[in-house]
């Protein structure tokens, strides 16, 4: 069965970071960062849910203009996810235009807003008609890394230094579903958008002796066939371990901060990771608060991910894309071997 989610980054790793997360046989994405996101269609935006930004700097969140223009007119609740004055960020963005049209709008767009601190979460919501202003007082919450749980996966998320608060995340399901299809052949069970919802109610915990109706093909006539949910699930599913990938962009290479990433990013399946300088311009990135490709490779290694990919490479460098995967790939190697130990 195809992965329940395919992750991308957004642009080559010499220009804006941004990582979209398109799920299988769902209308539906999310988001981590908003630079220049102009290698997204607008028929991929309009599947965004979810959007976790790092830190506000401008090719992290140049593009949140761009997804505003795509959604106004249209019923959609988005949810953004952003460091420590990220309200004030948003609002700010908002403010920046005239509203004047938008209480014609039959079409309602929300966006939900929340702002991550060490402590806790703030919460803010705008709603178009009324010109994006803020609807009430903000809503604050304990925080405790996870920041969006649903029943299939869940995102967490650490802050690190980069001068400023930058976000790091992980999204990790919490098992994955596979069919059977020999089952479903021996059952003679026709496979249709009933297996999407079959695996929804595995997720949701449904009853176990609910029944099910499912398609069947008995004799060249289609019926449907009634199951117990636990003894179809017994028959056509295949439970294992979900799949998890890490997302870490612009933090400095700091005792704390290496703590930090190889917690979130822990036995990552894939991990994408800042390199925004060969090691020989370390000390750039010492000063810039980047990574090196070395460091993010032996952050990758310390972390145990089956995989990683680079991206953030500082435009000083031109065609170097095999130089950094050489240099992480070797302190990948040395520091995955230890792990391994």
């Amino acid at each position: 069965m195809p992965p329940s989610f395919k992750p991308c980054l957004i642009n080559n790793p010499s220009e804006d970071p941004g990582l979209f997360v398109s799920f299988s046989f769902h209308k539906r994405a999310i988001a981590f960062d908003l630079g220049d996101i102009y290698n997204l269609s607008s028929r991929e935006i309009l599947k965004i849910s979810h959007i976790f930004i790092s830190h506000t700097h401008m090719d992290h969140f140049a593009g949140f203009d761009r997804v505003l223009r795509i959604l106004l007119g249209r019923d959609k609740t988005l949810y953004l996810y952003g460091p420590e004055g990220f309200l004030g960020n948003i609002e700010g963005k908002l403010s920046g235009y005239s509203w004047n049209l938008v209480k014609k709008f039959t079409n309602q767009l929300i966006i939900h807003t929340t702002e991550i601190s060490e402590n806790s979460g703030i919460s803010q919501k705008y709603i178009c008609q009324n010109g994006f202003k803020a609807v009430s007082e903000p809503v604050k919450q304990p925080f405790g890394h996870i920041i969006h749980d649903e029943s299939s996966f869940k995102i967490t998320t650490s802050i690190l230094d980069h001068g400023i608060p930058s976000l790091g995340f992980a999204l990790k399901e919490k098992f994955q579903i596979n069919i059977r299809k020999d089952a479903l052949e021996e059952l003679r069970l026709i496979p249709g958008k009933w297996l999407f919802r079959f695996k929804q109610a595995i997720f949701e915990k449904y009853d176990p002796e609910s029944i099910l109706e499912v398609p069947c093909e008995e004799n060249s006539v289609t019926t449907l066939k009634k199951y117990k949910f636990k003894d179809l699930i017994d028959r056509i599913a295949i439970i294992t371990k979900g799949r998890k990938i890490a997302y870490v962009s612009d933090a400095a290479y700091t005792p704390p901060n290496v703590e930090k990433m190889i917690k979130l990013a822990k036995d990552a399946d894939h991990l994408f990771i800042e390199s925004a300088f060969l090691e020989k311009d370390i000390a750039h990135a010492i000063a810039k608060r980047h990574l090196t490709a070395r460091q993010a490779g032996e952050i990758a290694g310390l972390t145990g991910a089956k995989r990683f990919t680079l991206f953030h490479f500082s435009p000083r460098y031109q065609n170097a894309k095999h130089l950094f995967y050489n240099e992480a790939m070797e302190a990948y190697q040395k520091h995955r071997m230890k792990c391994d130990l």
